[in-house]
Parts: C-alpha cells; sequence; structure tokens
C-alpha cells in the first residue's frame, strides 16, 4: 500500500508504502528511502514504534542534519578534508562537516526521492548518482531493497554499479528506542567487535584499531548504552558474504529485543547527545553498519572501492523480538 504524503518545493511527489508482516508494520519514503517508523510488540503485545520520526513530511524537510532513518551514500561516515586520492588522481568533494565530508555531502542520498517499485514483501528503491555529484568520481546505479521476513525481520540489501572507479559506503541511518519514548540511554548493548577505531579532531579516524579491553568502548558483554558515543566499531567478524549477528539491543522495561546482523566490517555507534530539537538528547541509539570512517585515506582499513564490471553488495538484518 502507498500513499502520497507531500510534495518537495520543484512539485517532486513523495510516497510513502506500509509493509507489514509477522506483528510488524513498517513505513518507508521514497524521500530519503527513510524509514519513518516500525512497529512491533512489547512483551505484553503492545504494539509501538520503535524509530525515531516526524508524523509527516515537512518534519524531515524542516530538520535534516539527524538524517532520520534516511538510506546515506555515496560515502556513509566522514571523509577526513572532503577529499581523496584514486588511482593517482585527487578529487576533492564538498565539504558539509568543518572541513569535512559527511554522508555523502550537501545532497547525499537522504535528500534524493527514490524511484520505488514493489517486490514480495517489500520495495526496490533506486537511483541515479552522476558522475562529479558532490565531488565523487564514477556513474553511480544504487538500488536498495526492503523486505520483511517470515519472523517480521527486516532486512535491507544494497547493490551499486559504477562506470567509473568511486568510493562507496551505504548504510541506513534508524535512531532505535525500544521504550517508544523518553531515551535509550537505558538500553543494554552488546558489540560484538573487540577493538574500535579512535579518532581525532572532527571525529576522523587517527589509523590504528585499539583494543577495547579495559575501556568504555568495550561492549563484548551487554551492558547500559548509557551516552558519549559517536565511535566506529571493527566487528570480529569482518567483512563476510552473508549477515552474521554482531550487535543486540535490549530494553529492560518494554522487553522489546533488536538484533543487528550484517555482512559489514563496522558498525558505527552514535548515542545522539547531539540530535537537537525537537528530540531530547540521548532519544535513541543509531547502529549504522557500514565500512570505516575515512577508509578512502587509510588503505589499512577495508577497501571501499567500486570498479566498473564490479558489483558492491551489502546486507543487512534488523530482527525483533521479546523477553
Amino acid at each position: 500500500m502507498n500513499e502520497l504524503i507531500g510534495t518537495l518545493s520543484d512539485g517532486t511527489p513523495v510516497h510513502r508504502w506500509t509493509l507489514e508482516r509477522a506483528g510488524v508494520r513498517v513505513r518507508i519514503l521514497s524521500y530519503g528511502g527513510i524509514v519513518q517508523d516500525v512497529e512491533v510488540p512489547d512483551r505484553d503485545g503492545r504494539t509501538g514504534n520503535v524509530v525515531l520520526g516526524f508524523d509527516g513530511l515537512d518534519g524531515y524537510l524542516a530538520h535534516p542534519a539527524p538524517f532520520l532513518g534516511a538510506l546515506i551514500g555515496r560515502y556513509a561516515n566522514r571523509i577526513g578534508g572532503a577529499r581523496f586520492t584514486l588511482d593517482g588522481t585527487e578529487h576533492v568533494l564538498v565539504p558539509n562537516d568543518g572541513p569535512n565530508s559527511l554522508h555523502g555531502g550537501e545532497r547525499g542520498f537522504d535528500k534524493r526521492v527514490w524511484d520505488v517499485t514493489e517486490v514480495a514483501h517489500g520495495l526496490r528503491l533506486s537511483l541515479v548518482a552522476e558522475d562529479g555529484e558532490e565531488g565523487f568520481p564514477g556513474r553511480l546505479e544504487v538500488t536498495v531493497t526492503y523486505t520483511l521476513d517470515e519472523r517480521g525481520a527486516l532486512h535491507i540489501a544494497y547493490e551499486a554499479v559504477t562506470d567509473a572507479p568511486t568510493h562507496v559506503n551505504l548504510t541506513n541511518h534508524a535512531y532505535w528506542n525500544l521504550a517508544g519514548s523518553g531515551t535509550a540511554g537505558g538500553h543494554e548493548l552488546r558489540v560484538a567487535a573487540s577493538r574500535y577505531t579512535p579518532s581525532g579532531p572532527g571525529l576522523i579516524p587517527a589509523g590504528e584499531l585499539a583494543d577495547v579491553s579495559g575501556t568504555r568502548y568495550d561492549f563484548r558483554e551487554a551492558r547500559k548504552a548509557g551516552g558519549g558515543y559517536d565511535d566506529n566499531f571493527a566487528l570480529d567478524k569482518g567483512v563476510t558474504a552473508a549477515p552474521e549477528e554482531v550487535a543486540e539491543l535490549y530494553d529492560p522495561a518494554s522487553g522489546r529485543v533488536l538484533t543487528v546482523a550484517t555482512t559489514e566490517p563496522g558498525m558505527q555507534v552514535y548515542t545522539a547527545d547531539h540530535i537537537g530539537e525537537p528530540f531530547e538528547p540521548g532519544a535513541g541509539i543509531a547502529l549504522e553498519t557500514q565500512h570505516f570512517p575515512d577508509s578512502p585515506n587509510r588503505p589499512e582499513f577495508p577497501s571501499t572501492v567500486l570498479r566498473p564490471g564490479e558489483v558492491f553488495r551489502s546486507e543487512t538484518v534488523y530482527g525483533f523480538s521479546v523477553r
């Protein structure tokens, strides 16, 4: 089912689709590929929305900075100095986070209207990023498929091809609050990562992979998430061909459990300390599965290079249960 929910200033219509299966309801917008809400039951069977979002299109247009529920590209996270050198050619990007490029630049995929087609139990979204957009080389064709499986888990599968060498790093920027209100600081978080990437100015990685042992970054055993995190965790499993479970978020009050499985080697954990109005600090937790920030300038990190003839593929699965 889809419905018209508004238009952009240039007259482009924006639609919303509703997916339902196994007691889970998900609403997705063509604008930004935004996951507007995810409704799941708590331990008492009461259904509630567990992602941050706005009621209508105007909220997203007025408050773009949090990237609520949006698809992020062409490069999720930060690229230091808004530039990189690929095959001997320097590419200067559009800086939109101080001197750095963040989430694809001024007009990333979160601000595009995607083409949407219905598939079995889901939607396929597509767009084309032309050569030179935001400074990135190569004409990039992207498809993202949202589906609900028979258990009500939300699958997000990404594919991309290019006509010239480029860098690609795609994710979804949902903020999770399993209580459905208040803050998520009391949620218990587990992340299968024994290392993380310490950051310097502008949250650009310093380069090394640091051991989490004895630090506030050790979530290998579940504990309260608290706040003060906007950090990339190097997942122990690395890059995998199929999604493997890497994280669990649990709200003791509602009993809701969120599991995260992915093919990606990293996960940015952001506790929304600077999310801004109309939300209060810590209103949700973003668990962004992706490659590492600033990988185009860090050859020691897993590569984000995509070349002609190759297909970028990535998949993340969000599962829901109660305990």
